[in-house]
């Protein structure tokens, strides 16, 4: 049985080790989700993304997700790799990789741990304008027990 992991990173995210780190020699399946910064939001033309996190309570929360998918998804090992500071576009803001004996479970599993993470984890991003401006894009704000 292969275990999840979860990370918050100033780092490049390197998709390969990511997916060697994740998949074992049951699994039949293998999927990447590749979150990326893209070029506008709502219309406005971005330039670049800053992530900040409190990194021991938002691993904590990544890593609770990746076992969930992977006890109601039945998928093998879950990583969840979430990156922090300065991104331009086109750089990966986080990834996922999830192993499985199938497909299915797999996507279905990549698609839960996205979803929950977007609505769960501590990641608060302010997007930067082609224009110089600089905004704080509403998120998750994790309530005092949460954090525990």
């Amino acid at each position: 049985m292969s275990a999840c992991f979860a990370v918050i990173t100033a780092d490049a995210i390197d998709p390969a080790r990511l997916l060697a780190d994740t998949v074992s020699s049951s699994d039949g399946a293998a999927l990447l989700f590749w979150g990326v910064v893209r070029e506008q939001n709502d219309g406005r033309p971005v330039a670049d993304l800053e992530y900040s996190a409190y990194a021991p309570m938002a691993e904590k929360e990544m890593l609770r997700i990746a076992q969930e998918a992977r006890e109601q998804f039945g998928t093998g090992a879950v990583g969840v790799i979430h990156r922090t500071g300065l991104l331009a576009i086109g750089e990966a803001s986080v990834a996922i990789s999830v192993a499985s004996p199938h497909r299915g479970e797999a996507y279905e599993a990549s698609r839960y741990v996205i979803e929950q993470l977007k609505q769960r984890v501590p990641v608060w991003k302010r997007e930067g304008y082609v224009d110089g401006e600089r905004e704080w894009v509403p998120g998750f704000t994790p309530a005092v027990q949460e954090a525990q």
